[in-house]
């Protein structure tokens, strides 16, 4: 999965917001003002940073070359992953469905209810976690 389809795929989950508080190389998306996602370039790599449940983020590393600790983030809670690697875009998706369940997860019993009547289980990633 590129950059482009990958921003494009973060941009469906519902209610998901794109914002630039890093500078405009930097596309973070957030739900409810929480961000599940971190989209940007290094050393001319496409890379993302999501949210993981820790004994998932560490089987992941385990599993794919191109999955590494969260660049500047919480190395328990986030992985990086290099596009173009190893991990095959199904489980792209999947990876940014997981992170992005975590954050709904965190969210109050009122943001939830928010999203909830609003939008299936499957469309919120609620059938994993």
């Amino acid at each position: 999965m590129d950059f482009a389809a990958l921003r494009a795929y973060l941009l469906s989950k519902p209610e998901a917001q794109e914002d630039f508080p890093f500078g405009p190389d930097a596309y973070v998306y957030k739900l409810q003002g929480k961000m599940f996602a971190l989209l940007y370039e290094k050393d001319g790599q496409a890379r993302v940073n999501l949210k993981c449940e820790p004994l998932q983020a560490q089987q992941l590393r385990d599993v794919f070359q191109s999955v590494i600790p969260g660049w500047h983030m919480n190395k328990t809670h986030w992985n990086t992953v290099l596009l173009g690697g190893d991990v095959p875009p199904a489980e792209l998706q999947r990876l940014v469905d997981h992170s992005y369940a975590r954050v709904l997860h965190s969210l109050t019993a009122a943001q939830r209810r928010f999203l909830t009547t609003r939008y299936s289980p499957a469309e919120l990633g609620l059938d994993q976690r």
